[in-house]
């Protein structure tokens, strides 16, 4: 089972984040810190099931930037975690943080509290299109933080970055891409970018925004994702989900355990877990939270996945991955052969040339990658 912890807590929010997080004084962090701890500290009986022999293999602590707060809370968190949780001796514990609030007594705790692999969000190595995402932070103190955590002996960690920014150009990717490899991460998250309502972007760049027109077109953001891919894997990284890659033995395995259907568990504000085949939310009232953060009335949503919705997930989630969906797991798992539930949607997608199957694998083709959403709503009606 994973343990994803959320930290919603930011320095300054940024132009195109919707994510659940925002700003809030040192009070407000104290009291959310120990909500969160009473929530671990009653898993078991919040969800009405005994975690007490179940093994963690790994723990997430995102946000908002969770390197943004006090180190000695990340410290009580990690001690309750332990306290209440079997935390396996080689687990894989991710932080992220944002160039500029990390210092190295910071990263000091970090470490003797047994995070083992750093998130850093990069997002540009351009001055320019990080102020214009809203980013606190320049490539310098990107360069900065990261030797910083090199120093302290991190030999984990992941860079985030975004491409096709509005009126991005090539040569601006480019230099972002160059940087980055010459600091060699042994993980690195290239994500297109994504208007979303509600946020500064989509008042710009949204339906009717003033500066749509500098969106980049889709077949110039496929260029850049492919162009991506190729140098990074000039330099030893290898695609293993859509927007992921990672140098051999690096791949995220907290992230892998979403697409693999991993049971997980969710903790803090608006945090989703899947335990038991259900699927719930926290609320993502703050102070409903703080309130209510050990009981049931934190959470806001609560939905179990019966076994058609379970099978549906396993293809449409392993599709992401470029290994894809192992066709004798599935079998094994649901006493179901996938080629025959699926008979109708993989001979139309084959047909396509969206997808390849043989008798081990079903996974998405090139061409599947560019029409991933429409592929995934084949196998699952979302």
């Amino acid at each position: 089972m994973g343990l994803y912890i959320h930290l919603p807590f930011c320095v300054r929010k940024c132009n195109y984040c919707d994510f659940v997080s925002g700003i809030y004084d040192d009070g407000v962090k104290k009291e959310y810190v120990r909500a969160l701890l009473k929530e671990i500290g009653s898993l078991d009986r919040k969800y009405d099931t005994d975690l007490s022999d179940t093994e963690i293999e790994t723990v997430y602590f995102g946000g908002g930037t969770p390197g943004s707060i006090n180190a000695s809370f990340i410290e009580n968190i990690m001690n309750t975690v332990r306290d209440n949780l079997r935390v396996r001796d080689d687990a894989e514990i991710s932080i992220e943080i944002n160039p500029g609030i990390v210092d190295d007594e910071k990263l000091r705790i970090y470490k003797a509290n047994g995070i083992n692999r750093i998130s850093i969000g990069l997002q540009s190595a351009n001055d320019d299109e990080l102020k214009l995402l809203g980013r606190i932070h320049t490539y310098r103190d990107f360069e900065e933080c990261y030797d910083m955590v090199r120093n302290r002996g991190f030999d984990n960690v992941s860079v985030d970055i975004i491409t096709a920014l509005p009126d991005q150009s090539m040569e601006m990717l480019d230099n972002t891409l160059d940087r980055l490899t010459r600091k060699d991460p042994e993980h690195i998250s290239a994500y297109s970018l994504i208007i979303e309502e509600g946020t500064p972007f989509y008042k710009l760049y949204g339906e009717g925004g003033s500066k749509r027109e500098m969106l980049l077109c889709e077949d110039e953001e496929r260029r850049m994702y492919y162009h991506t891919e190729r140098l990074l894997s000039e330099y030893g990284y290898e695609r293993y989900e859509i927007s992921n890659f990672a140098k051999p033995g690096y791949r995220s395995r907290h992230n892998i355990s979403y697409w693999k259907r991993i049971p997980y568990i969710g903790a803090g504000l608006c945090a989703a877990g899947l335990i038991n085949e259900v699927r719930y939310k926290n609320t993502d009232d703050m102070g409903k939270y703080i309130a209510h953060s050990d009981d049931l009335l934190s959470i806001d949503e609560r939905i179990v996945i019966n076994r058609e919705e379970q099978m549906d997930e396993t293809v449409f989630l392993g599709l992401r991955m470029t290994d894809g969906v192992d066709i004798g797991n599935f079998s094994d798992r649901f006493g179901v052969s996938l080629k025959e539930r699926y008979k109708k949607e993989i001979d139309k997608l084959c047909d396509q040339e969206l997808i390849t199957i043989d008798e081990r694998i079903l996974k998405l083709t090139s061409k599947g990658i560019d029409y991933g959403n429409y592929v995934f709503s084949c196998f699952y009606n979302i």
